[in-house]
């Protein structure tokens, strides 16, 4: 008998029990989740040729918005290339992430859904990806390799190309650009890989981020979101492993500082809150709550510590706080 399969009770007709209605997730639909992943890779790369344009064009804007056209540049091939080369990245470490927690379910002999890709015309192209574990995760062991396998995975991959990425993106003497830009924010692995790899950075110049080092950019992020002691993210999980029933006070001082950060810092902090506070942000209990981890994962749990710390992004992208936002409607 599956997990998903039920007895009939006493007295039901066969015939009434063959129509009740299966759960999406009961049954596995392959077409579902290669539809997803080739729509997402689409979005990936039409988003992925504006970096591309930023990157090949930087330096040659001007005032006049009609030299050159715009279209004309999304169909330089070199740009086109790029924005390929950007899906192809960002979508490996989004795989290698879900991979990460569906090889580990595949270990424990635990039935877990493929991923599902979410195509998005966002500023990244995506809203990302997930599985769906079909069976309760009901030992702390267990919980903590599952949800630790997917940031570990991916954060291999981003690293290396927002590393890669830096070498190849170039500084350029600064030019007055018309309208608003959109600045991002930097973790302290971007800073720290900025000071390596880009010479002759200072006043008056700009660098042309390389869609590489962009795609780069959004797995950190994509790590550190997972990696919020929350709930049932990833750092959920691991936090609840480590502390049991004590990360309850975890989530409520993390669940504060959404707030605050979203007021002062960033506004899409609090969308993060509203959603957490909908999924809720406590952790379901496992048999063996009390039990401590052993030494080996409380120290894989300390180096995933030090990841968040040096993925976390206080402001993604800056300029968007509650009191800004606010000023620039009521000013």
């Amino acid at each position: 008998m599956s997990p998903f399969d039920e007895p009939s009770a006493a007295g039901l007709a066969p015939a009434v029990a063959s129509h009740r209605r299966v759960p999406f997730f009961a049954k596995d639909r392959p077409w579902v989740n290669v539809l997803l992943f080739v729509l997402t890779l689409g979005s990936t790369w039409w988003v992925g040729t504006s970096w591309g344009v930023n990157f090949v064009y930087a330096g040659k804007f001007t005032a006049d918005p009609n030299v050159p056209a715009l279209t004309n540049m999304a169909r330089d091939p070199r740009v086109i290339v790029l924005g390929a080369v950007y899906a192809v990245v960002l979508m490996s470490i989004l795989l290698a992430h879900e991979l990460g927690h569906y090889l580990m379910c595949r270990r424990f002999g635990m039935s877990a859904t493929l991923p599902f890709f979410v195509p998005a015309p966002s500023l990244i192209g995506t809203l990302g990806a997930y599985i769906k574990i079909r069976v309760p995760v009901t030992r702390k062991r267990r919980l903590f390799d599952i949800g630790a396998a997917g940031p570990l995975a991916g954060f291999v991959l981003a690293v290396p190309a927002l590393m890669i990425g830096l070498a190849l993106s170039k500084v350029y003497p600064a030019v007055p650009i018309q309208g608003e830009t959109i600045i991002f924010g930097e973790p302290l692995l971007l800073t720290l890989g900025a000071k390596l790899f880009l010479k002759g950075v200072g006043p008056g110049m700009e660098v042309a981020f390389h869609p590489v080092a962009f795609a780069g950019w959004v797995g950190i992020l994509v790590t550190a979101l997972n990696l919020l002691p929350l709930g049932q993210l990833d750092g959920g999980h691991i936090v609840y492993a480590v502390f049991g029933r004590r990360s309850r006070l975890v989530s409520k001082i993390v669940m504060a500082l959404l707030v605050v950060l979203g007021i002062f810092v960033w506004a899409g902090w609090l969308i993060w809150f509203f959603l957490l506070l909908i999924m809720g942000s406590r952790h379901p209990p496992v048999y063996d709550e009390g039990e401590p981890l052993d030494k080996k994962r409380i120290l894989i749990a300390a180096a995933i510590g030090l990841i968040f710390l040096m993925s976390f992004i206080p402001a993604p992208v800056q300029g968007y706080n509650m009191i800004q936002l606010a000023r620039s409607i009521w000013p």
